[in-house]
């Protein structure tokens, strides 16, 4: 049997963060309990699929742990033995029952929102939880033996310095985390933080706070190996990779996404529509997926690269015409050699460039 990623979307929250865009509404019993009936169903329909990932993201997925260790228990033995079951958690709704029951259903990655270790920032991100609460989430969760957990820290914020995110760095890495998510703060359409006048850094400050930190996480014994990923020692996230890597996935729920089957499609945001109609009515998202100018998109994210032998058995380009076009590149955005291209920190922060270039073939 097929071996996929599975990431299941899980659309309710306590409340909405004013940045995100992420499609979510606000939580009740009976609205969960018909979604866990529709995800049920969903799954069904994916019977003869062994997933090797399994990813809840949200939304707060903690917030339903009940319903997902019932859906851990639905999918039973089409979940490898080995796999690595990962969910998104906020410090605010983390207690001890959830995540024992969560250990015991089988999550074994813990994914934490905490953006900073600084509550004035905290504050002005509109979090529900303080440093302190999140540094007792993490905690709490190794604790109930959970030992892979992620940390998210979001650069360019309002109100965050060069120092003060040098402290967010140091502090996050003196807890018990094994992977961090450092990521800049976007201004998303249709949220409040697009109607606000906020004091964020310019371009050069937000390009100096992401080189600081991945200068500093290395230090710290956390790995870069994508433009926002960084891991201690085997800790990467395995569902993340097979976005990047363009391997098979399925979404279940309203606003998810899948590769599978040679398409690329997503889930209607609508969660009532979600609930009422099986199978999830879908639209497709991208009509000629994993071609040549989306794979390298996807592989210069990652720090190992592209491999240039892939690129020619893949898609019958020599790596002379990249080379070629390699010349009208800066040197320090790339290290390249007779069998790799990949880009440098400095390159990451331009790589849709870099990409346009290498893919005007």
């Amino acid at each position: 049997m097929n071996k996929v990623g599975l990431y299941i979307h899980v659309p309710f929250c306590l409340s909405k963060c004013p940045y995100c865009d992420f499609y979510s509404v606000k939580y009740d019993d009976d609205t969960a309990k018909g979604y866990l009936n529709a995800v049920k169903a969903n799954l069904a329909n994916y019977d003869s699929i062994r997933f090797d990932t399994v990813y809840f993201g949200g939304g707060t997925p903690i917030l339903l742990w009940k319903e997902i260790c019932e859906i851990l228990s639905f999918l039973g033995d089409r979940i490898e033995p080995d796999a690595e079951i990962t969910l998104e958690a906020n410090p605010c709704c983390t207690h001890g029952e959830a995540l024992t029951a969560l250990k015991q259903s089988g999550v074994n990655r813990v994914s934490f929102g905490l953006q900073s270790a600084d509550d004035n920032e905290l504050k002005a991100l509109g979090r529900r939880h303080n440093a302190t609460q999140g540094e007792q989430a993490v905690e709490m969760c190794y604790n109930a033996g959970v030992e892979n957990i992620s940390a998210d820290i979001m650069l360019g914020i309002p109100l965050q310095t060069p120092e003060s995110l040098k402290r967010t760095v140091e502090r996050f890495t003196s807890l018990p985390i094994t992977h961090i998510s450092a990521y800049m703060l976007k201004i998303e359409e249709n949220t409040p933080f697009a109607t606000r006048q906020l004091d964020l850094p310019d371009e050069d400050g937000y390009a100096q706070m992401y080189l600081d930190t991945v200068s500093l996480l290395p230090e710290k014994g956390f790995t870069q190996y994508e433009i926002s990923n960084f891991a201690k020692s085997g800790c990467e996230c395995r569902h993340n990779l097979k976005y990047w890597r363009c391997e098979e996935y399925i979404g279940i729920g309203p606003a998810a996404h899948s590769f599978y089957n040679g398409s690329r499609y997503a889930v209607n945001r609508d969660l009532s529509e979600f609930i009422k109609i099986v199978p999830q009515r879908t639209y497709v998202t991208e009509g000629s997926p994993a071609d040549f100018d989306e794979w390298l998109m996807l592989r210069l994210r990652l720090s190992e690269g592209v491999d240039l032998d892939e690129v020619k058995q893949r898609f019958g380009i020599e790596k002379e015409k990249l080379f070629e076009k390699l010349k009208a590149v800066p040197t320090q955005l790339y290290r390249a050699d007779n069998n790799n291209i990949r880009l440098t920190p400095e390159g990451f922060l331009v790589s849709n460039a870099v990409i346009g270039i290498l893919t005007d073939i």
